[in-house]
Formats: structure tokens, sequence, C-alpha cells
């Protein structure tokens, strides 16, 4: 009977773990008032660094979808892609505090 008993005392143990590394650790995406959705934010400066961030989304995607580079900047030559803001976004919107909370489960469940 005490095995049961340590038993679920180690998991009850464990779950409140859990709980605890959840709250602390699952930032990157915030629950909206609708059902199963959410949001994740990314920083800016300003508009135009949002405008200038969309408007490459777009002519990569444009890029993508044509796999005409070349052309695309002849006719265009404020045409070129920041592929750093791009990656330097990606980069922010990356769940880094998610994957350290994956971390400390794995420890916690060995």
């Amino acid at each position: 009977m005490e095995t049961n008993e340590t038993n679920e005392t180690n998991e009850t143990e464990k779950l409140q773990k859990l709980q605890k590394l959840t709250a602390q650790y699952f930032t990157t995406l915030k629950p909206t008032n609708e059902a199963n959705s959410y949001t994740a934010q990314f920083k800016v400066v300003n508009y135009l660094e949002l405008g200038c961030l969309i408007t490459d989304l777009l002519k990569l995607c444009i890029l993508a979808l044509d796999n005409d580079m070349h052309n695309f900047s002849k006719k265009d030559k404020s045409a070129t892609i920041n592929v750093s803001l791009i990656l330097e976004t990606i980069l922010h919107l990356f769940p880094v505090d998610e994957m350290e909370f994956l971390g400390y489960v794995e420890e916690i469940f060995e």
C-alpha cells in the first residue's frame, strides 16, 4: 500500500513541477478571447520597420513563387529584400523559453 502512496506522491510532485514550469516558460503564445487561438508578438522600432518587414516578406514570397529573383530586382531597384530583418524577426518569434521548458520536462520524467 505504501508503494502506491509513494508513487502517487511522486506523480503529484512531478505534476506540480510541470505546472510551475509551464507558467514560467510558456510565454511566447498568449491566449486570445477566441477558443483555441493564440497570438505571438514581436517588437519593431516603428511603423516604417513594420512596413519594411511586411513588404520584404511579400517580396520573398513572390520570389519563391516566381523563382525569378534576377528579373525581380531589375524591375524595381528598391525591391531588395532585407533578409537580415526577416531572420531577426523569426529569431524573436522562436520560442526559446519553451525549449528551455522542454529540457526541464525531460529531466523531471527521466
